[in-house]
């Protein structure tokens, strides 16, 4: 099964964090799982690491590429179609980078592993 982690899923993954639901702990490490990621997650995590709002364990251009690699997760690129799909949201959400990675997931028709109970009011599949 193919499953895009919204930020925090990512973040509270790679940090081994208690606060990843035990499900998505599984889901993210089974091996039969392609795991992607939104590089609008990519750029979220860059911005707040800037603005001082993020620390991370290791400077941003080597966690990041590392943990890519290790764990086998694909970068889901933003295209066309998906910007198209974030036009067609409603605004359940106001957070940009949310409503990017939802509409990636409706696009791609791919579940998305968050924790954020407003991703539900969205035709989106979601686990946690």
């Amino acid at each position: 099964m193919r499953l895009l982690l919204d930020t925090n899923s990512f973040l509270w993954f790679i940090s081994g964090s208690e606060r990843l639901s035990i499900n998505a702990q599984h889901l993210i490490a089974d091996l039969n799982n392609q795991l992607v990621l939104s590089s609008a997650s990519l750029w979220e995590i860059a911005i707040k690491v800037s603005l001082g709002k993020l620390e991370l364990l290791l400077p941003y251009n080597k966690l990041i590429p590392e943990q890519l690699e290790e764990n086998d997760i694909n970068v889901l690129p933003i295209e066309l179609s998906h910007l198209n799909k974030v036009i067609e949201l409603p605004f359940h959400h106001r957070d940009p980078f949310d409503r990017l990675i939802i509409a990636q997931a409706l696009t791609e028709d791919i579940p998305v592993v968050s924790s954020d109970t407003v991703f539900s009011q969205y035709v989106v599949k979601l686990i946690w």
